[in-house]
């Protein structure tokens, strides 16, 4: 994968947006106005960053070389994931998904209803 098919699996899914606040050194996706999703985009490796729950971060971390701690959030509940050849586009669309679902897994019933009703996996 590379940022354009990046940024367009991320924009695929329900109801998320992007910006970019810090002058175009980031590309954040979030839902409800939630962060989810990070790309740096001036990094020379191509990455991404998602947020996780502690115990399948680290079980992640444990698992494949390319996904480490991101050093520009909390560690304990967000990854960095570098795309590279143990990192297959459906490990890392898995991990967008699951990043997604753990945010929207903390908003109100009546939000994660809605967000469900639209979900397509």
């Amino acid at each position: 994968m590379n940022i354009e098919e990046l940024r367009e699996y991320c924009l695929s899914l329900p109801l998320v947006t992007e910006y970019m606040p810090f002058k175009e050194e980031y590309l954040i996706f979030r839902v409800y106005d939630k962060w989810f999703a990070v790309i740096p985009m001036n990094d020379p490796d191509l990455k991404i960053s998602v947020k996780c729950n502690p115990d399948l971060a680290m079980e992640l971390r444990d698992r494949y070389q390319s996904i480490t701690p991101a050093w520009h959030f909390n560690k304990k509940y967000w990854n960095s994931i570098v795309l590279n050849n143990d990192m297959n586009d459906s490990k890392v669309k898995e991990c967008i998904r699951h990043s997604i679902d753990e945010v929207v897994g903390k908003l109100s019933k009546a939000l994660r209803q809605e967000y469900d009703s639209l979900r397509t996996w």
